[in-house]
């Protein structure tokens, strides 16, 4: 797992040739951004559909080609006020190239990248990342499971509050596996059964029920 991720809210446009691209988190060498209104999660040196290449990224800034510009996103504190929870109720996460779905979000306020996971039963992640969101992970109930390298012993526990994008649950089933597996946080099926999930062209879309 790549620990020390930073989830980092920004209020930054590029604007040519008509298109607007606006950063939404950053973490390193990977970037959230907005670009004409659709989410896209790019790698370092990735295209997204619109054209816009992600040239670099950390904690600080973000920098894109746009349109052969050159374009870097400042960081600001100020991007919670320009939304409303509406904008939010759909979430659209792209798919890497290896297949897989990453999204910034949230586990009790502190800021994590999920990797979805629609075969797992519940959100899992390992205790050392417990460890680094203040989950009193040693509190849950005892259990265990099997993994690639053997059975290892597992808690299970309800984490106060979820959010992916704008999406937010509360009291959302848990399993904390003892050690450093799963590299990834994965966002299973305790949240993924109470949102609305459909997949369009390579993009996952995660809507808010009620």
């Amino acid at each position: 797992m790549k620990t020390g991720l930073l989830w980092v809210l920004l209020l930054a446009s590029a604007q040519a040739l008509g298109q607007e691209v606006r950063a939404i988190a950053l973490f390193p060498q990977r970037a959230l951004l907005e670009i004409d209104g659709t989410q896209r999660f790019l790698k370092v040196g990735e295209v997204s559909p619109e054209g816009v290449r992600l040239l670099a990224a950390d904690s600080g800034h973000a920098e894109v080609d746009v349109a052969g510009r050159r374009e870097r996103l400042q960081l600001s504190q100020h991007i919670a006020a320009t939304f409303t929870a509406a904008e939010f109720a759909e979430v659209r996460i792209p798919r890497d190239a290896q297949g897989h779905y990453f999204v910034g979000g949230a586990i009790n306020g502190h800021p994590v990248e999920f990797m979805v996971d629609t075969g797992a039963t519940a959100i899992a992640l390992n205790s050392a990342d417990a460890e680094r969101l203040g989950i009193a992970w040693q509190e849950g109930a005892r259990g265990a499971t099997s993994t690639a390298g053997g059975v290892v012993a597992t808690r299970s526990l309800t984490l106060a509050k979820v959010s992916v994008g704008g999406i937010t649950l509360r009291q959302i089933p848990a399993i904390v596996v003892v050690g450093v597996h799963p590299p990834h946080i994965l966002l299973g099926n305790s949240f993924l059964t109470k949102v609305e999930m459909t997949e369009d062209a390579g993009t996952l879309v995660l809507r808010r029920k009620y």
